[in-house]
């Protein structure tokens, strides 16, 4: 066999010298195409299961939440193992499929699972999986200094979580964006008990007037003159004065308004951890690629997104680095 090749390959030469040339070529072309990836997937196809449940100490939430979508998880097809950390108000559950286990159809078994024991949970406790990703998959941190003289760290906030986190996740192969750090703003009230008591304000009452608060409401539709005209109850605000003058009750014919009985103001979310940048307070966003996604492509294009953010970026601010 071997010298019938060699015998024919020196009787052929213009046509084996035609042959490696073609396959030099499309080596060559394959090889520009080729995706190359500082962070390869390493890990087998897994899914993350998220559970938040304020309140609940440790034991709780292993006992409640986690031991049960333990033992809903290990049944699954394909399933290799299934690792969890429990924390206060926190649930993590990372459920590992075998190689050959495609994740999307993983990611669908999954859901299936977390649909059919929603009623088995504590009421108002949403499991959530998160997203496509591995443990090689933050590629990038980005920081937004903070200069507190020029502006504050809940201005900041509200930057990353609402015009660059919305941007960079626009941006294909991104997973997720995690922004740390600065301050949450929050809706925070905070009532005069001795006052709610003279004017004969419940606490019930008062959950149940904020829990309605800022939403819209329908009242079906009015037909006339063969069209169909919607009504509706427009009350979705983010103005701090309407929640001021929420009416709890009446009482002798007047309403009973909610700063009456409380001080209501914008204040920050209690933090749990903070973040730095050289020494100064920061937002940080760490930013999580898909397992597929080329990492130097994706990181070229997060550098093109920030750098048209840039632009737009106010001057008393410090640019994201």
């Amino acid at each position: 066999m071997f010298k019938w090749l060699l015998d024919n390959s020196l009787s052929n030469r213009l046509l084996v010298i035609i042959a490696s040339v073609v396959l030099m070529a499309y080596g060559a072309f394959t090889l520009s195409r080729t995706p190359v990836d500082v962070f390869p997937d390493l890990n087998k196809p897994t899914v993350t299961i998220m559970t938040e449940a304020g309140g609940m100490a440790a034991e709780e939430v292993e006992q409640l939440l986690t031991f049960p979508l333990e033992t809903t998880m290990n049944g699954l097809p394909g399933v290799e193992s299934v690792r969890s950390v429990s924390s206060a108000g926190l649930s993590f559950i990372y459920v590992t499929f075998d190689w050959s286990t495609e994740i999307f159809r993983a990611r669908q078994m999954v859901s299936e699972r977390l649909s059919a024991m929603e009623e088995g949970l504590p009421a108002g406790v949403v499991p959530r999986m998160g997203p496509i990703s591995s443990i090689m998959g933050e590629i990038m941190q980005i920081a937004i200094p903070i200069d507190t003289g020029k502006i504050s760290p809940m201005q900041v906030r509200e930057y990353a979580d609402w015009v660059l986190r919305p941007r960079l996740m626009a941006v294909p192969g991104v997973a997720q964006v995690i922004p740390i750090g600065g301050e949450v703003r929050q809706f925070q009230v905070q009532p005069n008990t001795s006052r709610m008591a003279e004017l004969g304000i419940t606490h019930d009452q008062l959950e149940g007037a904020l829990k309605g608060f800022s939403s819209n409401t329908s009242g079906g539709f009015l037909e006339l003159n063969g069209r169909e005209y919607l009504i509706r109850n427009l009350g979705r605000t983010s103005r701090l004065d309407d929640l001021k003058n929420l009416a709890l009750t009446t009482k002798n014919g007047q309403p009973i308004l909610l700063r009456q009985i409380g001080e209501v103001a914008f204040a920050p979310a209690l933090k749990r951890g903070d973040a730095g940048f050289e020494g100064k307070p920061a937002v940080i966003l760490g930013i999580q690629k898909q397992p597929t996604a080329d990492t130097i492509a994706l990181t070229r294009s997060i550098e093109s997104a920030l750098a048209d953010m840039k632009r737009s970026c106010p001057q008393a601010w410090t640019s994201p680095k």
